[in-house]
């Protein structure tokens, strides 16, 4: 036996094969009436002489559910079936093969990472394909939709396609260019016009489709590492004014009501903002930059005042609210000009401390009965001062605000205690983001301020006959901000009934208002999306309104549950919210998937699982309900 040597442009070429190439990336989704169904199927191939490891990673919207997911490797097919979590988790049940998926693989920007990894057997390919759900919310006047493109390398068939379909119309349709993860936010990014290359946009008045499909040169030209960043569309429908829009579809409904043309209300806020040790630098800097911008756009009727603190707590105007005037605006800039970074974080305090401000003065002055008190919180860190613990701090916040305003929080960094501020916000009816330390900062805080600068409504309550409906989602709202939208969903008790009354009631800057209508139940044939091209659905039973009700329904749950104190109320709302997802198919944070062999022991048949074609996969809307392969693939 002589040793023989093993020329160097060899060992480079073993080490290049150690990864599985992706033959195909492919998106496939369809949104109907703002609820949005996306198929996502990749194939990697193994050319190498020994089994390989690939790794199928997808970024899928914090919001959304994931309701399928299927592997393919070599000839075996794996399926996931959604099950509930134990309290105690088995191992036992693992594939020696390989992890289960991981669909909590750390949240970034709004974002969480699904991931599975399998062993490729040599000279085979595996396909995975995964399904999820989500309901758009419409923000800043628009909805937008979000797949992220990161495949970590070129790809031969790049293919995303996505489908609209919205009854009332589709106005303004816009596809910004690729967003890479520096510049996540409120997308109003510099320069911010044409689409990406390679992509076809065609719509008509109800119907739209967008295609993205780069060769690979054109892959190169964006990135070379195939983190090609997030494919975003934006749109909004038309509205017909008075109650919204309410569409019904076999015993359920969903009603969206997003009025336009309202004059502002008053508001009375005040801002809590942290200038601890740890703010030092683009996070202060960042902070201050975005507050010289929202006090610009406060209105000439709003009163506002400024708290900064660390671990001492300083406000600026004592124990009031000052009007908007040239003035004022110009001494709460120099006050913010000149905070700087020192000590630790009192957030108890400072808390505290804004919610007498704000109760005194809503309590002491002949306000404006219909103007809207808010408190925007900031921070980036966690309580080292006063009171840290946090469900202390949660009870205190609550007691101080007693459901008088509504408090929206802001994290900022890696060291916030997101729980803290989103608990906080749900509690006291606001809402929470978390941003990135970075050179953006200013821009997504500026457009989280947007979101909630411009409220249009105050206490509005939709109705409906109780004897008519039943298991309807939220129906009461504090507030109702330019370009957000209302939404509400439920179950008919009658069916035959040919119509719905819908009351609204709220009240703006001049008047008490009250819209009442006569919504018609239409024949099934008006509101079926069957026939129309593209969205023609196989099994003929995905209720996208029953299923936007069930997603509303779930995330409310989840709301609920995580408000609560009592563990025996925790309980039941964990097994509600458990049960309805093992109905609808969605893993949540109560349901895990498992994937089970397609072999003798399931029940599908085993046709459901012959390796799908690439062309034509996902040209039927995925019924996704209790199946446990995707349907429609043979």
């Amino acid at each position: 036996q002589v040793a023989r040597r093993v020329p160097r442009q060899a060992k480079f070429l073993q080490r290049l094969e150690t990864r599985p190439r992706m033959s195909e990336f492919n998106v496939k989704s369809t949104i109907i009436s703002r609820y949005a169904f996306t198929t996502v199927i990749c194939t990697m191939v193994n050319s190498g002489s020994e089994a390989r490891e690939a790794v199928f990673e997808m970024q899928i919207p914090a919001p959304a559910f994931i309701s399928n997911f299927t592997m393919i490797i070599g000839n075996k097919t794996y399926y996931g079936e959604v099950t509930g979590k134990e309290k105690k988790h088995s191992s036992d049940d693992k594939a020696r093969h390989k992890k289960p998926p991981n669909s909590t693989e750390g949240r970034e920007n709004g974002y969480e990472t699904f991931k599975a990894s399998v062993f490729i057997p040599r000279k085979m390919q595996a396909k995975f394909l995964l399904h999820y759900e989500e309901l758009l919310q419409r923000r800043l006047g628009k909805y937008e939709y979000t797949v992220s493109i990161r495949p970590q390398q070129l790809v031969g068939r790049l293919r995303v396609e996505v489908n609209i379909l919205e009854k009332s119309g589709i106005v303004s349709l816009e596809v910004p260019p690729l967003r890479n993860s520096k510049n996540k936010g409120n997308g109003k990014v510099e320069g911010d016009v044409s689409p990406p290359p390679s992509t076809v946009i065609g719509h008509t008045k109800t119907l739209a489709k967008v295609t993205f499909n780069p060769s690979v040169v054109e892959q190169t030209r964006i990135a070379r590492n195939g983190i090609l960043g997030d494919f975003i569309i934006r749109y909004d429908v038309n509205r017909e004014l008075s109650v919204g829009d309410v569409q019904i579809l076999n015993g359920y409904f969903v009603h969206y009501f997003a009025p336009t043309d309202l004059p502002p209300l008053p508001k009375n806020v005040v801002f809590v903002l942290d200038s601890s040790a740890s703010m030092v630098g683009t996070k202060l800097k960042q902070t201050k930059e975005a507050l010289f911008t929202i006090l610009q756009d406060l209105r000439p009727e709003d009163h506002f005042n400024i708290i900064g603190f660390s671990n001492r707590i300083k406000v600026w105007q004592q124990d009031r609210l000052v009007p908007v005037t040239p003035n004022n605006i110009r001494d709460a800039k120099k006050y913010i000009h000149n905070m700087s970074p020192t000590g630790g974080t009192n957030i108890n305090g400072a808390l505290q401390t804004g919610a007498k401000l704000l109760n005194d003065y809503i309590a002491q002055n002949d306000i404006d009965a219909r103007s809207v008190s808010l408190i925007i919180f900031l921070t980036d860190g966690r309580p080292t001062v006063g009171e840290t613990q946090s469900l202390k701090i949660l009870s205190n916040t609550k007691d101080a605000i007693r459901d008088k305003f509504c408090l929206f929080t802001i994290g900022i960094g890696n060291d916030v205690d997101h729980k803290l501020l989103e608990r906080m916000a749900l509690e006291n009816c606001g809402m929470t983001r978390h941003f990135q330390e970075d050179e953006d900062a200013a821009s997504h805080l500026k457009g989280f301020y947007d979101e909630i600068g411009t409220p249009l409504l105050s206490d509005i309550r939709v109705d409906y006959p109780e004897d008519n409906v039943e298991q309807v989602t939220q129906n009461f709202f504090p507030n109702y901000f330019n370009g957000s939208e209302i939404i509400i969903a439920g179950k008919l008790i009658n069916r035959t009934s040919d119509s719905l009354h819908v009351e609204v009631t709220a009240s703006n800057s001049k008047k008490y208002i009250l819209l009442k209508k006569d919504v018609a139940i239409d024949l099934p044939s008006t509101n079926d999306i069957s026939g129309i091209p593209g969205l023609e659905d196989g099994k003929g039973d995905t209720n996208y309104i029953e299923r936007a009700w069930s997603y509303l329904t779930i995330k409310e749950l989840l709301n609920s549950r995580l408000k609560s104190d009592d563990s025996q109320e925790k309980d039941y709302l964990m097994e509600k919210a458990k049960s309805m997802a093992l109905t609808y198919n969605f893993v949540t944070p109560f349901t895990v998937l498992k994937m089970r062999e397609a072999g003798v022991h399931s029940e599908p048949a085993p046709e459901e699982f012959i390796r799908p074609s690439t062309d034509g996969i996902g040209e039927k809307l995925q019924s996704l309900q209790g199946h446990k392969a995707p349907p429609g693939m043979r």
